[in-house]
């Protein structure tokens, strides 16, 4: 959609790398979005196929708000894995394809764009976007939770940005089960291996091998899909499919574990869910998942508020545009 131009500089770009999907947005001042693209996440080719994706993403949206990037104030990146924030270096992404080391993904973005490129931890950028402009303005402190490829966590402690020495926030690695299932990341036991979508999905493959039966891969074929995506879970829980309830039953019970794990160590006035997995489900889950968490929270008479991101699927971009407006480095 075509839309008038704003003034150039004022407008800032934001782009959010999940394991799925590349999301781009264009937005003013005000951080309104002018203009928004998606590209699915190449899954060959390593981190320059990934981030020649997500160029072209952000240059599409610029192009539908009628500007170049180059004319952008800044564009924000919101990546997985363990950030550099002074430098752009990402590291550890193991949920995206052949990113086992370090890749200067900044400054890789900054040369195709023509303009500075500031680089956070996705999920966290995802939650100070919330802390701003969503679910989580009537608070000070926030855990926010996003479900999807992987699970990622977010932290705001005292109205700041926490994120540590650079891996602050990782609630996905919060070991529900001592030796349990492997998780993408090597290790056991991790909320991630049991409500993240790649781990579902490769339980879901074993199931089927054990002689189980399931629609989900032929919704995934009937939808045109390459992986089991969040509208494919969600019809197959639509049409009762009992592999698709187990699984998705597991990952409820292990997120409402993790979090109130995380909730006993900050006591957080707020949790925020989002993600692929908790927007498509969105309030009937959430609330599945308090129900989960109230019997592992030890000051159980003061439970944090839980909410759905307000953010939508755009939320992780709209909060990576807002690196550029909190930078204190001058622009190109």
């Amino acid at each position: 959609m075509q839309v008038n131009a704003p003034t150039p500089r004022v407008a800032r770009g934001g782009l959010d790398l999940g394991g799925t999907n590349i999301d781009a947005v264009i937005v003013d001042a005000r951080s309104n979005v002018l203009a928004s693209a998606r590209r699915a996440t190449p899954v060959e080719g390593g981190p320059l196929a990934v981030a020649a994706q997500m160029a072209g993403a952000l240059n599409e949206a610029a192009k539908s708000a009628g500007l170049e990037p180059g004319e952008l104030r800044g564009v924000g990146v919101g990546s997985p894995g363990i950030v550099d924030t002074a430098t752009g270096v990402v590291s550890s992404a193991r949920n995206l394809p052949d990113w086992e080391g370090k890749f200067e993904l900044g400054s890789t973005l900054a040369d195709e764009l023509g303009t500075e490129v500031f680089v956070g931890n996705d999920v966290q950028v995802a939650t100070e976007g919330e802390f701003k402009l969503g679910a989580a303005r009537p608070y000070k402190s926030v855990l926010g939770v996003f479900w999807g490829t992987g699970v990622g966590g977010g932290l705001i402690l005292n109205g700041k940005p926490w994120t540590g020495r650079g891996g602050a926030g990782e609630i996905g690695h919060i070991v529900v089960e001592i030796d349990g299932s492997r998780c993408p990341c090597g290790r056991r036991g991790c909320l991630e291996a049991y409500a993240g979508r790649a781990a579902m999905e490769a339980r879901a493959h074993r199931r089927v091998e054990k002689g189980k039966k399931t629609d989900l891969f032929t919704l995934m074929k009937e939808h045109k899909r390459t992986r089991l995506t969040s509208s494919v879970w969600a019809h197959a829980l639509q049409r009762g499919d009992k592999v698709a309830i187990e699984i998705i039953d597991g990952a409820v019970r292990a997120l409402g574990s993790g979090i109130a794990t995380a909730v006993n160590l900050l006591d957080v006035e707020a949790v925020v869910i989002g993600g692929g997995l908790g927007v498509r489900f969105g309030q009937p889950f959430v609330d599945r998942i308090v129900a989960e968490m109230q019997p592992h929270l030890f000051n159980d008479e003061h439970p944090p508020d839980v909410r759905v991101a307000a953010l939508g699927d755009l939320g992780g971009a709209i909060g990576a545009s807002l690196l550029v407006r909190n930078s204190r480095r001058p622009t190109a």
